[in-house]
């Protein structure tokens, strides 16, 4: 699962990133306007968002994502604790509100609650479809309980594709979240990577429920057969 850590204090965020590496992959921010640009890619499963940042503050950023419609969980972390700001955060469209200093097991706690009311899942690392498992944690798929056999990039995007049911996903979302912003590469590795996950996936009849939309992106979904 991929988190978007915004926080202008970077050793914080060095510390957020190393607490939260087992279960996520992560992207750091480190003010509100390149934090707003990454979280309108709309490729992450939660955001860590300070409120006190250079450029725009937490809250303005967090209205800006609700106002186009981006449901990504919030944590919002800031140093104030007082009633008023832990409102403002709320009404800015805040799932959860986290003062600083805070334990690790709090942090981690607080986003997979977040999470799991969004849809997604943590629990025992464990995401499902159908027979198909996968573990987040070893990066291992099952089927049956019979071994996958996958690489680093075709799991990440299974992952991917799992976590976003019935959803449309961009060929552009999938580079992002998977290559990254800053990679050489094109999108058309996208494509490569989507046929040899279905390859993958014939043995088990399971490549079918990878559906293509030409022109526009992949869905995972228990309905049909692919559109090739």
């Amino acid at each position: 699962m991929k988190l978007l850590i915004i926080e202008d204090d970077k050793q914080l965020s060095d510390t957020i990133k190393q607490t939260t590496e087992e279960l996520f992959e992560t992207e750091q921010a480190f003010n509100g306007e390149e934090g707003l640009y990454l979280a309108e890619q709309n490729i992450f499963d939660g955001i860590i968002l300070d409120i006190m940042m250079p450029e725009m503050d937490g809250y303005e950023v967090l209205k800006e994502l609700r106002a186009q419609g981006n449901t990504t969980p919030v944590i919002m972390l800031t140093a104030k604790d007082g009633i008023a700001d832990k409102i403002e955060g709320f009404k800015s469209g805040a799932d959860d509100y986290l003062v600083k200093p805070f334990h690790r097991e709090e942090l981690l706690l607080r986003l997979e609650a977040i999470i799991r009311r969004a849809g997604g899942e943590l629990k025992e690392n464990i995401l499902s479809f159908k027979q198909l498992k996968l573990n987040i944690k070893t990066k291992t798929a099952t089927i049956d309980g019979e071994a996958v056999k996958l690489n680093g990039k075709q799991f990440d995007l299974l992952e991917y594709l799992l976590t976003n049911q019935n959803i449309i996903l961009t060929k552009e979302q999938i580079f992002d979240r998977i290559w990254g912003f800053e990679s050489d590469t094109s999108t058309t590795v996208v494509e490569v990577y989507a046929s040899n996950l279905r390859k993958n996936l014939k043995p088990f009849h399971y490549d079918g429920y990878i559906k293509t939309f030409r022109g526009l992106g992949y869905m995972l979904a228990d309905v049909g057969a692919g559109h090739e």
